[in-house]
């Protein structure tokens, strides 16, 4: 790896000392066109022989990562279509896909006929009510009758107590109209209940992006079955994107949540990206293979995280892209300005 770098920095010294001698001689040089990359060129020249910051900056390479999300299937179903491609970029609330619905529609028409059904059952326990109510009283004005009757001596006992049986019998048959009445409010709302669960399936089977993001990965095509939580696309939030950066004890000691940082992007040095500390780990680890730092790869290093301004990534979202590798800058002393090649600098 030493060899490797040692040989670009001598091309890329090499190229910087031919271009300006080669424009002074009439030729047009190879490889740089505009002066703009001769700058870019020189930007990366001195990232490459490795140019001293203060003892105040603390740097470490990593690569962008915007957070993925999964958008997945809450019920298992066959894929009506597919609605969105790789790449493309997708609102919040925006139809991703859509299952084969036509099984719900049909329960859902079933539990809306139940629910008519439950009704109409209310309606007759209330007219069955109204019934019985009027039983009832006239079979209690009978009796109070026959009581006064009874009591002067113009009715027998026997026609007394068939009388008061049939005030019983009245006020029994009141109750299970009653009763009746209840059990029809309670299919009712079971049935509403039923309706609202299904519209709620029928309304999941349209699988919709929760945030706005370009999609990533196209994981479900038109046609094909998925089980329940399934994933159909990973898209990426292009306004959620931060870089890890990975310090030593001494460095990361220093730095806060809160303070600013840097990051200068390998494809475009000649800018530099302001951002902020937004976890600083409790924990030691070893540096991630995929990361190379000055010091030994063996050596405990604690992981810091800065994330770009959401603001600034909604305004280069089309140029905003997951995985580009650059390095990171956190003060440790946060008292001290930046240099001047780490202030901010952004296209215009």
């Amino acid at each position: 790896m030493r060899q490797r770098f040692c040989a670009t920095v001598r091309v890329l010294a090499a190229v910087a000392v031919l271009v300006p001698a080669a424009r002074a001689a009439g030729v047009a040089p190879f490889l740089v066109r505009p002066a703009a990359a001769e700058s870019r060129l020189e930007t990366l020249l001195d990232r490459l022989r490795g140019k001293e910051q203060p003892d105040t900056i603390a740097s470490s390479n990593g690569r962008i990562e915007a957070q993925e999300i999964d958008v997945s299937a809450k019920y298992a179903g066959r894929l009506a279509e597919v609605l969105v491609d790789e790449g493309d970029m997708v609102d919040a609330g925006a139809v991703v896909a859509r299952l084969d619905d036509r099984e719900n529609r049909a329960q859902l028409l079933g539990a809306e006929a139940d629910e008519l059904r439950a009704e109409s059952a209310l309606a007759e326990a209330e007219a069955l009510i109204a019934q019985r109510d009027s039983e009832a009283a006239v079979a209690e004005s009978s009796y109070n009758r026959i009581v006064e009757l009874f009591h002067a001596g113009h009715v027998s006992a026997q026609t007394l107590d068939e009388k008061q049986g049939a005030l019983r019998t009245a006020k029994a048959a009141q109750r299970a109209a009653q009763a009746e009445k209840a059990q029809a409010q309670s299919s009712i709302e079971a049935a509403k209940a039923e309706v609202s669960r299904l519209k709620a399936v029928v309304d999941d089977m349209v699988i919709i992006a929760p945030r706005r993001g370009r999609v990533q990965y196209k994981l479900a095509r038109t046609g094909e079955v998925v089980a329940a939580g399934a994933k159909i696309v990973t898209l990426l939030d292009l306004t959620d994107v931060s870089m890890s950066l990975y310090l030593p004890a001494s460095q990361a000691g220093k730095v806060a949540v809160g303070d600013e940082a840097r990051i200068i992007l390998d494809p475009a040095p000649q800018y530099v990206i302001p951002a902020k500390v937004t976890f600083v780990s409790a924990d030691a680890q070893f540096t991630p293979k995929a990361v190379e730092t000055a010091e030994e790869r063996e050596k405990l290093v604690f992981r810091v995280k800065i994330q770009i301004p959401r603001d600034l990534l909604e305004r280069f979202e089309a140029q905003v892209k997951g995985g580009v590798r650059g390095v990171g800058y956190v003060r440790t002393d946060t008292s001290v300005p930046w240099p001047a090649s780490l202030q901010v600098k952004l296209p215009q």
